[in-house]
């Protein structure tokens, strides 16, 4: 029987198996999700688990998610999902809970088309020579000093690349409300293979391709949001499975095509393009915030360093260890927007930044430090053709409406994986913003 729902500590523990309907073997690194099964509606979320090595997962979650159930016994289904591409859902086929620990759940699933998968690599390509890091000692860990190296612009080196690094698992995080006693950190892995560390076979960097984004505004659509590098420095170490590097970077928002489509939007567009003002329609017209170095203002490059952040708490579902190659961290913090000179766009820019923010949880809330955990998978040569189409569309063409060919990012969540919601407050917060704007026209 259940355990009673006056208990504090009540709760349950479900353990199972995830495994490869193709051949049977379990598959690390999926997340399980379970959820209170409902007669109508969605499920009530209850906990969320990692699969190790072997497929196996352990998920607790409290009695008190069926307190309003009396004498019935919980019914839970499960989904499960290889970065935010599903690949199970048994809503259909919710389980009995019917004692305090339940185990012996055995789910299979399909990874045909699980393209992100696909990218995983367990051995490092041939070729591999390394030695750069070793010319100067001012390059070593425990603080690594690349000053002695230029600052290279990001897209101007794809001819010297051999050797490459995908970051199949970039994990993000930052504070939904900054500042205050209980800022409530999230946790988002954005779409895989889009950002990728390029270097020679001897290990020196000459390009580093970063991750992108988008939230959805209930009134104005879907806006991309891009982390642009503009300049790089740097080496990897194969043997050492380690980097250092050195970055400069900027924020750019602008509209993705459904936006262009939405009423407010159109209007918005064909005033600014009537007064022959830009309008962040596209990348080159967007809107550009600055970033510092966290704790100092005044210092716009950003060291990428080996291993994971330790500024916060990591939850286990923001981690692969066991299945990615290396790992490393960077740490940007949120300036001001970057002034236009004319008044109109510039507070227009500033409006559209509010309503982002208000979507996104202020992912990029002047203050506040967006930090990513990049998981890589193992080297691979370089294809320079290929490189620099991969770098040039997703630098010009990002979109999140068709998201990453490679597979769609993880949702917000907070570190017990309660997901992050747009709220009905924060949409009528939004309306009054575009409305006050739209009133000074």
């Amino acid at each position: 029987m259940p355990p009673p729902t006056n208990s504090p500590r009540a709760g349950y523990t479900v353990t199972g198996t995830v495994k490869n309907k193709a051949n049977g073997n379990g598959v690390q690194d999926l997340h399980v999700l379970a959820y209170k099964h409902e007669l109508i509606g969605a499920g009530k979320f209850l906990g969320i688990a990692v699969t190790k090595a072997d497929g196996a997962f352990a998920i607790d979650f409290e009695s008190s998610a069926f307190s309003a159930e009396v004498g019935l016994e919980p019914h839970v289904y499960f989904v499960v999902e290889d970065g935010g591409f599903e690949l199970l859902n048994t809503a259909s086929n919710a389980i009995t809970i019917a004692e305090i620990s339940t185990s012996g759940v055995d789910l299979l699933v399909d990874l045909t088309n699980d393209k992100l998968r696909q990218l995983i690599n367990a051995t490092p390509a041939p070729g591999w020579v390394g030695g750069f890091e070793a010319e100067k000692p001012a390059f070593a860990y425990p603080t690594p000093d690349l000053t002695s190296l230029p600052m290279l612009g990001n897209l101007e080196n794809i001819d010297k690349l051999q050797r490459q690094q995908k970051v199949v698992w970039p994990e993000f995080s930052w504070e939904t409300k900054p500042g205050q006693p209980d800022p409530q950190r999230c946790y988002q892995m954005f779409a895989p293979d889009i950002s990728r560390l390029g270097y020679t076979d001897a290990g020196r960097v000459y390009s580093i391709i970063c991750p992108q984004q988008g939230a959805c505004s209930p009134l104005l659509g879907s806006i991309n949001v891009e982390v642009t590098v503009t300049g790089n420095r740097g080496w990897a170490n194969e043997t050492t499975r380690s980097l250092a590097a050195d970055m400069t970077v900027e924020g750019r928002i602008w509209f993705s095509p459904s936006a262009q489509k939405k009423d407010t939007v159109v209007m918005l567009a064909n005033h600014f393009h009537q007064q022959g003002l830009p309008f962040p329609t596209c990348k080159a017209n967007a809107i550009r915030i600055s970033t510092y170095h966290p704790g100092n203002p005044d210092q716009p490059i950003f060291p990428l360093r080996k291993g994971s952040s330790t500024d916060f708490p990591i939850p286990d579902f923001a981690q692969h260890n066991g299945i990615s190659w290396s790992l490393g961290h960077l740490g940007v913090t949120i300036g001001p927007l970057v002034k236009t000179g004319s008044v109109i766009v510039d507070d227009f820019n500033q409006m559209l930044l509010d309503v982002f923010n208000i979507a996104s949880g202020n992912m990029l809330k002047d203050g506040n430090t967006l930090t990513w955990n990049v998981w890589f998978t193992a080297p691979e040569t370089v294809d320079q053709t290929e490189w620099a189409e991969h770098a040039q569309k997703w630098r010009h063409s990002i979109d999140t409406d068709h998201g990453s060919p490679d597979g769609p990012g993880t949702h917000a969540r907070y570190f017990d994986g309660t997901r992050y919601n747009f709220l009905k407050e924060d949409h009528e917060h939004e309306m009054q913003k575009v409305l006050s704007f739209i009133q000074t026209l």
